[in-house]
């Protein structure tokens, strides 16, 4: 089906709203109709009940806008490679007896309780309207009934392409990117290998940002481990990287970090 204004500006706020201080977004990744940029319900196809679907149709191209990164209002990113740890089976703030999402049961689910405007505290979600059409929520309460499970398809693997995808452009490129990246290090696809790979790094020029072979003597690694000699754990301010990914990039250093 497809995604009308009301539904697309419902969801994207009331994710926000599920941390107080969350902002309203700015309108980009929608176009004139306000719906998703692109046919046939957004960038990811028709909305269906999969997190895959809502991900692509309604988390990555407008609430990421704001939601993402180490200044994400309340620490609630909404980019693809954060959100579904951030609302599935995690306590609101606002009831923290209440689940964001809790699998297999969207009447108990805060998110639901937002966007159909009974939740205990505050007021209905999206703040003063439009709401979601009874349609959309049926698909989103769907996915939480079918115990929301997480995406479909692409796990990680020790390549280069992977973690660009997975990890460089969803998360660290939130801010490396562009004339003010920080330390100069771009991580957009465009040029995150170059910037990367036997390059020293700025903070401690004896030391190859990723050395072929050598996660040990990467900077990148000793960054998002937190055992850098110079400055904070990667990404900046958290959520950190888990074991299993921190393992797939020592992995593809290993094996030589090809691009």
């Amino acid at each position: 089906m497809s995604i009308s204004l009301r539904a697309v500006l419902a969801l994207c706020m009331a994710a926000a709203a599920m941390l107080p201080g969350c902002g309203g977004g700015s309108g980009e990744g929608l176009d004139g109709n306000g719906r998703p940029v692109g046919e046939g319900g957004g960038p990811g196809g028709a909305l269906e009940p999969t997190f895959d679907s809502i991900q692509a149709n309604i988390f990555t191209p407008i609430c990421s806008v704001c939601h993402a990164g180490g200044s994400a209002p309340q620490g609630l990113r909404l980019d693809a490679a954060n959100s579904y740890a951030m609302l599935v089976n995690v306590p609101s703030v606002e009831v923290s007896t209440v689940l964001r999402v809790a699998p297999g049961d969207p009447d108990n689910s805060y998110m639901i309780q937002k966007i159909e405007g009974h939740a205990a505290v505050g007021a209905r979600m999206p703040f003063g309207g439009p709401y979601l059409d009874d349609a959309t929520i049926a698909v989103i309460r769907q996915w939480v009934s079918d115990g929301a499970p997480p995406s479909s398809g692409g796990a990680l693997t020790p390549t280069f392409a992977s973690i660009q995808s997975h990890v460089f452009t969803p998360i660290c490129s939130v801010c490396h990117a562009g004339g003010s990246a920080p330390q100069g290090l771009r991580l957009d696809a465009a040029n995150s290998y170059a910037m990367l790979v036997g390059v020293p790094s700025v903070e401690v020029s004896s030391v190859l940002r990723v050395a072929p072979g050598d996660p040990d003597n990467s900077y990148v690694v000793q960054k998002i481990e937190g055992h850098a000699a110079v400055g904070a754990r990667m990404p900046f301010g958290g959520p950190y990287l888990d074991a299993e990914t921190t393992a797939a990039i020592r992995q593809w250093i290993t094996d030589g970090a090809q691009p």
